[in-house]
């Protein structure tokens, strides 16, 4: 995976994604992470200028997204925790030059202006984090359990899911909702199964929840385990 890119614009921080697939910008804000794929010749001075123009179509997005999503009680400051992979980090907030968030030292690094160091730019960079990190993780995952299970699948993405942790169609496609990736390995690992077993029983039957049990014996208690805790999950 590219190393990310970042573009500040006005009260946000948009993610650049270069892909030599499109012949034209595609913006989107999911999850009130604001993210452009642009042709991977684009000049940043282009980007920029399409980042301005949608400046007000950017912000309604993200204000619609702020009303809907549960207050945090969180504080985007140093010293915060955050989980990944069943594990703790403290956050570590640096006033210098943008640079995207990284794992180091057994925290979670983050370095932005002194005025960007506003709760919901923070998260959106934690959010491009934690999307990053599951995409590299779920493509890992899939590989690897795909032979173990017996299926071919296609490509594997992530998004953010109202009320489930993945899904996948009859073309062999899997989305996983970001947020497993807080979850420890075995949890994730049951959520990879589980919808790479839907590749060969497209429903819940007994037969499908036995090909889950083949792999994950202990799928009873990852699945209580993710809709008891799962439901906790946030930045």
């Amino acid at each position: 995976m590219a190393v990310p890119e970042y573009i500040q614009g006005r009260g946000f921080v948009a993610e650049v994604i270069r892909t030599p697939r499109i012949k034209s910008a595609r913006l989107q804000v999911e999850g009130g992470a604001v993210s452009i794929a642009v042709p991977q010749a684009l000049p940043e001075e282009r980007i920029s200028k399409i980042l301005l123009d949608k400046q007000r179509w950017i912000k309604e997005k993200m204000y619609l997204h702020q009303q809907a999503r549960p207050v945090s009680q969180r504080e985007m400051i140093s010293g915060e925790a955050f989980l990944y992979l069943g594990r703790h980090y403290r956050l570590k907030v640096e006033t210098g030059a943008l640079q995207p968030v990284k794992l180091q030292h057994g925290q979670l690094l983050l370095r932005l202006p002194k005025a960007l160091q506003v709760d919901h730019i923070i998260r959106e960079m934690l959010v491009y984090w934690y999307r990053m990190q599951a995409e590299i993780r779920f493509r890992e995952k899939v590989r690897r359990y795909a032979k173990v299970v017996g299926v071919e699948p296609g490509d594997v993405g992530i998004k953010t899911f109202q009320s489930r942790w993945g899904s996948c169609n009859i073309k062999g496609e899997i989305l996983f909702h970001w947020k497993v990736i807080m979850a420890p390995h075995r949890i994730v690992d049951y959520v990879v199964v589980h919808e790479l077993c839907h590749l060969k029983h497209h429903d819940h039957s007994p037969a499908f929840w036995k090909s889950v049990e083949r792999v994950v014996p202990d799928y009873l208690e990852c699945k209580e385990w993710l809709k008891m805790v799962g439901a906790r999950f946030d930045v």
